[in-house]
């Protein structure tokens, strides 16, 4: 491609044309455009084949691989999940759960058994811990006034470690949880579900609809129309334009 490649200094998929999409031919190096990782940081591509060198992670790979394979367009993400446990050889999975899905949770639960897992779920409210032990404030609560338990994923995670879950699946832990939990996470984690309250937990559904019903989604910097490219490096940007 003949576009300046000059100014980027971290790649930006999320703006490649339907039309280029390199990668999926091999030929990002050819044909991606200038903010693609095969230019903007092809070190990092190359030194990131080094963890598969560790026989686990390239056996997650393959079976990741096969999983999709076998499954597209046919198996359900809970058939995706069953499906690649069984073919990693594991035999306990645990369940993290938000504890508005619990009721979920028990049907996902003994889907897993019936397959012959062992299952372990813990909810996120488990100890009952109040809020105030990480600094919430009354009025930071969902109903000041009243007693409210914290979500605990580091807690979630470590029982899930303890009861030695080889696989963790994730449904509907709160934005932050999530992220504390696949922290302190020993065995592999995936999503079943991912929160949203506000659209039935579908939160593409936003992104669907980001210029008609949740314009709101918005910062106070949207642009009148969507972007074609990403925004250049600043850093670069003044190298290159020193006024």
């Amino acid at each position: 491609m003949s576009e300046d490649i000059h100014g980027y200094e971290t790649p930006g998929c999320a703006y490649c044309p339907s039309t280029v999409r390199a990668c999926r031919q091999g030929e990002g190096e050819k044909r991606g455009p200038a903010y693609c990782p095969s230019k903007v940081d092809p070190e990092g591509i190359a030194g990131a084949w080094e963890p598969y060198r560790d026989e686990f992670t390239l056996r997650v790979a393959h079976v990741s691989a096969v999983v999709e394979s076998e499954g597209y367009c046919k198996w359900t993400r809970v058939e995706e999940i069953c499906q690649f446990a069984k073919k990693m050889g594991f035999t306990k999975v645990g369940i993290a759960m938000c504890i508005s899905f619990v009721d979920l949770a028990r049907v996902f639960s003994a889907i897993l058994e019936s397959h012959g897992f062992e299952v372990t779920s813990i909810a996120c409210k488990n100890g009952g811990v109040p809020k105030e032990n990480i600094g919430v404030k009354d009025e930071e609560k969902i109903r000041p006034g009243n007693f409210e338990a914290m979500c605990n994923p580091v807690s979630q995670a470590e029982l899930l470690n303890r009861a030695g879950c080889e696989l963790d699946v994730i449904m509907g832990l709160c934005v932050g949880h999530d992220s504390l939990f696949i922290r302190h996470a020993k065995g592999l984690v995936t999503n079943l579900v991912v929160k949203d309250r506000v659209l039935a937990h579908n939160p593409v559904g936003a992104l669907h609809l980001a210029d008609s019903y949740f314009r709101r989604v918005w910062g106070p910097n949207k642009p009148e129309k969507l972007p074609s490219k990403p925004a250049r490096s600043k850093s670069k940007a003044k190298a290159r334009d020193p006024a």
